[in-house]
């Protein structure tokens, strides 16, 4: 798995990224402008049933990832999610206001992760904190509650930053009940501190009392400097049980954490044993996933995807305190676009805008323009996936880079000449590429969303060809030795441990699997569009707009280019790869073989050209 700390290395090395000695020598820099945002791109179906309001109304996002200017491609699903923040402020806006009409409360919630994941929040020419500018419009939004994410956690600069710049607008409702920093205050002395609040106690429009936390899972990979309590100890701190003390009309627990399978039942159990019905409103999120569950029949929680591909809907009738009849929840997950926010409001193309929303429109543009994101690199003649399209394939992402572009960006840039002549087989975990390429142009933040891992190319030379071919089997699992690793509950447990180091990618990627794999889908309804189908615990049908699901097909954790096929195996050739494994890669080469003993040392560089840029190279000479 591609572990986080590509992160950390990408804000020293983004810098250089687009200075390298060839970068400038290659085709002009076009300046392409972010489409208009009048309309989606394409025609949209609206969503089929007015939203079910409540007493209590929540609108819920997480896991933004920085995908403010929204999806801008023209190939579905994208434009499902087309809508960007200033629209969302726009419904939010309308939403409030239809909620004084019914004389009911609504909320607006967000659970953590707004760092990594596009060019708005990675992009910083400078040598800014990574999203501090974004964060500016995120800011502008009438967040009742925030909770951290493990993304806020993994800079300690970024941490710092969103202490002292972020947390104070919010006045109390950015929470972190879990997660600490410590810091030099202006004297030199040492001092640790919650980075938001610990919790919030706060009252309603209407006049509802409201007691909130805000819970990250058990993280393990934060930044030296900062500290991730474990939910099981957190629960029996002495705050944590003063703030649940006092019954409220609800509690809001709001945080970065999966509603299912993960420590939710820990806090609140811990709120049952005083509270037995009390409502709990559960807000959740890391693993990029639309899911809901109801933990009794007082209580719902609610995941709401990623990347501004969701904005949740959550909604209760609470009846009188004391009471334990089960409550009337719904939930609902909506395309973000104009048209299903223009559905939602009853408003026209005409009349939905807000002054607000498109001030953060026109200033959300203007940072991708100081960003230098519209700097144009090619333009992309097919859709390019990593899971929609089967590898090896012709619309393979994955088989794009480690067949055509990454050969012949090597090619161009090798340390040693003798590497122009020399056969190669080359190396990479597939997780180096976090987003699909799609058709159209393609500029600098499609290359930041896709492709933003900073990694150099190693190899080992005078590697035997059978060994090199051996060595991919080897890292992907093949073998007798290795096949009991691969049992569906030992893969279950390795998925737990990989998200507690903050990856999500095993758990969203059997989402998408388990949903392509439902024969769900009438016959009568096959011509709609792509887009997630849904299927949670809660009752009734969770997605706002009915899709056709996304195809999905599996993908090595690792891949390999194909040596020439005349090559024999006795051969030698060049054995690259990048830093990120090269253990693993000394490791299952002693493995292999006995005539030499490899240590890292013997992995020399390869090439100058970084992992990020090969698909900036590969555009301006395969793309224009």
């Amino acid at each position: 798995m591609h572990l986080q700390h590509h992160f950390t290395r990408l804000a020293l090395l983004l810098g250089l990224a687009f200075s390298s000695h060839y970068a400038d020598a290659c085709a002009h820099d076009d300046n392409h402008d972010h489409a208009e945002r009048a309309t989606p791109s394409v025609p949209l179906p609206p969503p089929t049933r007015p939203l079910v309001w409540g007493d209590v109304n929540i609108i819920h996002t997480t896991d933004s990832h920085g995908w403010l200017l929204g999806h801008q491609k023209k190939s579905f699903p994208e434009p499902n999610y087309s809508g960007d923040l200033g629209d969302f402020s726009s419904f939010v806006a309308h939403m409030k206001d239809i909620a004084i009409q019914k004389d009911v409360d609504i909320l607006l919630v967000d659970t953590g992760d707004l760092h990594d994941g596009t060019g708005l929040v990675d992009g910083s020419p400078g040598s800014g904190f990574d999203a501090h500018d974004a964060n500016e419009f995120f800011k502008q939004l009438p967040y009742d509650v925030l909770a951290i994410g493990n993304h806020e956690l993994y800079k300690y600069n970024n941490t710092l930053n969103m202490h002292k710049y972020f947390t104070p607008h919010f006045q109390g409702r950015y929470l972190s009940s879990n997660a600490n920093l410590t810091y030099s205050d202006e004297g030199g002395q040492a001092v640790n501190t919650p980075v938001g609040d610990r919790f919030a106690k706060f009252t309603t429009r209407k006049g509802r009392k409201v007691t909130a936390l805000g819970v990250l899972f058990d993280f393990k990979d934060n930044a030296k400097g900062t500290t991730v309590q474990k939910v099981g100890d957190m629960v029996k701190e002495s705050w944590f049980k003063a703030a649940i003390k006092d019954e409220p009309d609800f509690f809001l627990l709001a945080g970065h954490m999966p509603v299912i399978g993960d420590k939710w039942p820990l806090v609140f159990n811990a709120i049952r044993a005083i509270h037995p019905h009390t409502p709990i409103l559960i807000l959740g999120g890391h693993t990029h996933i639309r899911d809901c569950t109801q933990l009794d029949g007082r209580s719902m929680a609610l995941e709401s995807g990623r990347y501004m591909e969701t904005v949740g809907w959550m909604s209760v009738n609470l009846d009188q305190r004391g009471s334990s009849a089960d409550l009337a929840f719904s939930r609902r997950y909506l395309d973000p676009n104009r048209v299903t926010y223009e559905y939602h409001t009853k408003q026209s193309n005409q009349t939905f805008d807000t002054p607000n929303g498109l001030s953060i429109t026109t200033g959300l543009k203007a940072l991708a323009k100081k960003y230098g994101l519209d700097r144009l690199f090619g333009n992309v003649p097919k859709d390019y996936t990593i899971n929609q399209a089967p590898y090896p394939g012709n619309g393979s992402l994955l088989s794009l880079f480690i067949e055509q572009a990454l050969p012949f960006v090597l090619g161009l840039n090798n340390t040693l000449t003798s590497n122009l002549t020399t056969p190669s087989v080359v190396i990479v975990n597939s997780e180096l590429q976090r987003f699909d390429i799609y058709a159209g142009p393609f500029t600098k933040d499609d290359q930041i969303s896709a492709s933003p891992f900073v990694d150099r190319f190693l190899h080992v030379p005078n590697v035997k060809l059978g060994i090199a071919k051996q060595v991919i089997r080897a890292l992907n699992g093949a073998g007798e030795n290795t096949k009991k690793l691969y049992r569906p509950q030992v893969l279950l447990e390795m998925e737990r441990t990989t998200n507690a180091r903050g990856e999500v990618n095993a758990a969203y990627r059997r989402w998408l699997k388990e949903m392509a794999s439902r024969d769900q889908v009438e016959a009568n309804a096959r011509d709609l569009t792509l887009g997630y189908v849904t299927k949670d615990s809660c009752p009734g049908i969770g997605d706002d707009t009915p899709h056709t699901p996304l195809p999905y097909h599996d993908v090595p954790e690792y891949i390999s280019s194909t040596p020439p096929p005349s090559l024999p195996d006795n051969a030698t050739v060049d054995l690259v790869f990048v830093d990120f494994f090269v253990k693993n890669i000394v490791s299952v080469l002693n493995q292999l073989q006995r005539e030499t003993i490899y240590t890292v040392d013997d992995a020399k560089l390869y090439s100058d050209v970084l992992s990020n840029e090969v698909w900036t190279i590969y555009a301006r000479h395969k793309w224009n």
